[in-house]
């Protein structure tokens, strides 16, 4: 018994030990904010919603960028403002780079308004919006820890130039953006990632990830990770076991680091649209449920040759919790912005 209980405390100091980024998408906060949002922790008390993360183990927060949004949420100023305050609070920064004026995602990688459309001027633009944000950044004190060059990039990035028909714009483009941050004035230098979709889905991870460093623009020394979404409601096919072995093929083959940039589980989820993946199906959607999937997926990124963090998307998004999916609520809060005892994972992963 005795041997047993030093074998499960060893796996867990292992899985702290091995996860440097322990983080979540907070990049809602202001606009919830302003919607009359407060957040309060499980024991009541009001506070700003970047204590109660570091409060609960997260030590880095991950933010979008948009180009030029019409409402100017989640634009340069907008991110500056929330930065700060992470900084303030002791968290890390991961920038998230949509290279849109609105989402970015695998069905939608729209050109900013008024850019270029032409790879070779595409490309410059690029660099250069990429070089200045950087430095946007570095100005205000504010040193990223990663910088995801585009998000959820799998069909490609910037539409119709850069999309998976001519991988050798996506190679220049992705070539171009990583030395805009490389030649920035952020020191020290962040870790550069590159972020696909269906992280558990290694055909596809291999196919463009071989396709687009063939093309020989983009350099495998331009960046330093890969970054994957790993939702379990979209796909049956999303189980664990594919997950652990599609980022192990990752690692071994190219050498990176290895990030689950996006991952959510639910608390309510009365008619999912899609049936769960057969490894999940035994835990409950409830915020007991989602420190045992946090806990699972951790140690499988814990588990792989430089797996070295998990990011939990949008846990505060109150007038959101759904985030996307067919099921009513993934957030790790409750309306009106109570802590649920689910965000505390952070200090056990």
């Amino acid at each position: 018994m005795l041997k047993f209980l030093l074998l499960a405390l060893s796996s867990l100091t292992a899985v702290q030990a091995a996860l440097k980024y322990k983080g979540v998408d907070w990049s809602s906060v202001i606009v919830e904010e302003k919607a009359g949002i407060s957040y309060t922790t499980t024991s009541g008390n009001t506070e700003p919603l970047e204590k109660i993360l570091a409060e609960s183990g997260v030590n880095t927060v991950r933010q979008r960028v948009w180009v030029n949004p019409r409402d100017g949420n989640y634009n340069m100023d907008y991110n500056l403002k929330l930065a700060r305050r992470a900084k303030a609070a002791g968290l890390g920064v991961y920038v998230n780079f949509h290279y849109s004026d609105t989402w970015a995602d695998p069905g939608h990688q729209a050109i900013p308004s008024g850019w270029p459309t032409g790879v070779d001027d595409l490309a410059w633009k690029l660099y250069n919006y990429t070089l200045d944000a950087c430095n946007q950044f570095a100005a205000a004190g504010i040193s990223p820890t990663i910088v995801s060059i585009g998000n959820e990039i799998r069909a490609g990035l910037l539409f119709p130039t850069g999309s998976t028909s001519n991988y050798n714009n996506i190679a220049q483009l992705l070539h171009s953006a990583a030395w805009g941050v490389k030649d920035s004035n952020l020191s020290p230098k962040p870790r550069i990632m590159i972020h696909l979709d269906n992280g558990w889905n290694w055909s596809q991870q291999k196919s463009w990830y071989e396709s687009v460093l063939k093309a020989g623009t983009l350099e495998a020394s331009d960046f330093d990770m890969m970054g994957v979404s790993y939702y379990p409601f979209y796909n049956s096919g999303a189980t664990l076991s594919s997950l652990k072995s599609s980022l192990t093929n990752m690692a071994n083959q190219w050498g990176k680091e290895i990030v689950v940039a996006e991952v959510n589980w639910p608390t309510s989820c009365k008619s999912p649209a899609y049936s769960f993946p057969s490894d999940l199906k035994s835990i409950p959607f409830s915020a007991d449920g989602q420190i045992t999937f946090m806990k699972k997926v951790a140690e499988v990124v814990a588990g792989v040759k430089n797996g070295v963090g998990i990011f939990y998307w949008e846990p505060a998004w109150m007038n959101n919790q759904g985030l996307g999916s067919s099921c009513e609520s993934n957030t790790m809060f409750t309306w009106p912005g109570k802590e649920l005892s689910s965000l505390d994972v952070f200090q056990a992963i």
